[in-house]
């Protein structure tokens, strides 16, 4: 009886504890005005942006695909206009997401972000699984990461130095999220090893030099497969413990004005010009920062250059706080643009829009590279998370000038470790369900350009602050990245095991 009595204390104690951050996560952080109707709701959808006018796409290339016969030229002409039609269905994505997302807090509003801005990738990996296209699916996975840490975060860090000498960003959470990426990392190279060190050959010479028993190429396909299905499991757990931790236990980690470095803005012209510096300066002696950056004091006060306000934000554009508060900020209602039952039926019609438009696109997929021209590789690795990651580069790289970093690495850094400890370990799941053989065995140069981004990325991060150098430095790598893989075959991983749909 007293055990039943503790269970029961116990559930009720984790009931009022999952409610308390469950209201907590949807409390937005300010006041929400009147929404407009569904008819005002949806001509701001229609005037939200000029990529709206790519749409006539989408209709083009459905007609497309059910009129022209099946030829590598008519696959080719399929794949571009399925192409163009999926650039303004992510953008209008990310807006129905934004709208919804200023319903919720700001922790759950980036989770929000993070998660519906993949749904692009998501819904391109499912169908290429369908069609059992598994190289595609495997490409188009690692390339969002890549395009999310070296390209999206690189803009990031670039657009926002062009404009600010020096921008900060919550260090703790960027460190833990780089590790978290490690980590994914590591369960994507350690079944490669595990391939390589196998030896699935007979030959007496290779017997007598090795000291593993040769397996059979069945065998080891038995084993990566068992191995990739124990690791995505262990990696959707570990996704779940980051969930718990980010909107629960720790969610003041997450919080933006949380432990940011201050922003440096540049110099002023006149105080560029008129600054002089001694020949010891230049040469790396005497009083000059170490990082190259010359601070000068106002002459009306003994402040720092970059004036801080009464809650420790840093002044933009040289501009104070006049007369008006963080909390008044707060006070201000925030008017959304859609009411929200529009802006669930805007998120189901897209995704909706998506999902058939990508199906056209993973089938034409063959005859596009069947000339020779372009490898699947290119496809998967490049092309693909560009379109799929469209909306979030706009997003990203908006916010990020307006002085807005931490928001920036949400949508960025926290979009690449869903897909690496969800997507991907999701994915590898409905394979085993669906009885394909998919598995975390990817290509050796995929697997070794993610763990050099990864590295970069968090050398880059590292001391919690950027600037336009950094931001230059991973946008060139993306760029090494793509012309390597350009001429890059690629490996199909399941028949190198074998393994057939």
């Amino acid at each position: 009886m007293s055990m039943a009595r503790s269970n029961s204390t116990t559930l009720i104690g984790l009931t009022r504890i999952v409610s308390h951050t469950l209201s907590v996560n949807f409390m937005p952080d300010r006041k929400i005005g009147v929404a407009p109707s569904f008819a005002k709701s949806m001509r701001t959808v229609i005037l939200s942006s000029w990529l709206n006018v790519l749409c006539v796409c989408i209709p083009i290339s459905w007609a497309l695909h059910f009129a022209l016969p099946s030829s590598d030229t008519n696959d080719t002409i399929v794949f571009v206009f399925s192409f163009i039609a999926i650039i303004p269905l992510a953008k209008l994505l990310a807006f129905a997401t934004d709208e919804l997302s200023m319903r919720v807090g700001q922790t759950l509003a980036g989770l929000l972000n993070a998660t519906l801005g993949n749904a692009v990738e998501l819904i391109v990996s499912i169908i290429a699984l369908i069609k059992c296209q598994l190289q595609v699916v495997q490409s188009s996975l690692v390339g969002s990461i890549l395009s999310n840490i070296l390209l999206v975060l690189g803009m990031c860090f670039f657009a926002g130095g062009v404009r600010f000498s020096e921008q900060g960003f919550g260090i703790s959470s960027v460190q833990l999220n780089a590790s978290l990426l490690t980590v994914s990392v590591i369960g994507v190279l350690l079944p490669a090893a595990f391939h390589f060190l196998i030896d699935t050959s007979s030959s007496p010479a290779n017997n007598a030099t090795s000291s593993i028993s040769p397996v059979s190429n069945a065998t080891e396909a038995g084993w990566i497969l068992s191995v990739s299905h124990s690791t995505a499991l262990i990696l959707l757990f570990i996704y779940a413990c980051y969930l718990t931790f980010q909107l629960g236990s720790h969610k003041r980690l997450y919080d933006p004005d949380s432990e940011v470095p201050k922003t440096v803005q540049y110099e002023p012209k006149e105080k560029r010009t008129t600054e002089k510096r001694t020949f010891k300066q230049y040469i790396g002696f005497g009083s000059a920062p170490a990082d190259g950056l010359v601070r000068t004091e106002s002459p009306q006060s003994s402040e720092p250059a970059d004036v801080e306000s009464g809650h420790g934000h840093p002044v933009v554009d040289g501009l104070a706080a006049e007369g008006s508060g963080e909390d008044d900020e707060e006070d201000e209602e925030e008017i959304p643009q859609m009411s929200l039952w529009a802006t669930i039926f805007l998120l189901v019609f897209v995704t909706v829009l998506v999902g058939v438009t990508a199906e056209f696109l993973v089938d034409s997929i063959n005859g596009l590279t069947a000339s020779g021209h372009i490898s699947k590789e290119f496809v998967g690795l490049i092309l693909l998370p560009i379109v799929g990651n469209a909306a979030e580069h706009v997003t990203a790289v908006t916010v990020s000038v307006k002085d807005k970093l931490t928001l920036s690495l949400g949508v960025a850094v926290g979009s690449s470790i869903q897909i690496a400890l969800f997507v991907i370990p999701l994915i590898v799941t409905l394979a085993w369900m669906m009885g394909k053989p998919l598995t975390m065995l990817f290509d050796p140069l995929e697997s070794l350009s993610l763990f050099f981004a990864v590295l970069v990325v968090n050398y880059t991060t590292q001391d919690g602050k950027s600037n336009w150098l950094e931001g230059t430095l991973l946008m060139c790598l993306y760029i090494i990245l793509a012309v390597m893989f350009w001429y890059y075959p690629g490996t199909d991983t399941s028949k190198l095991l074998g393994l057939s749909c």
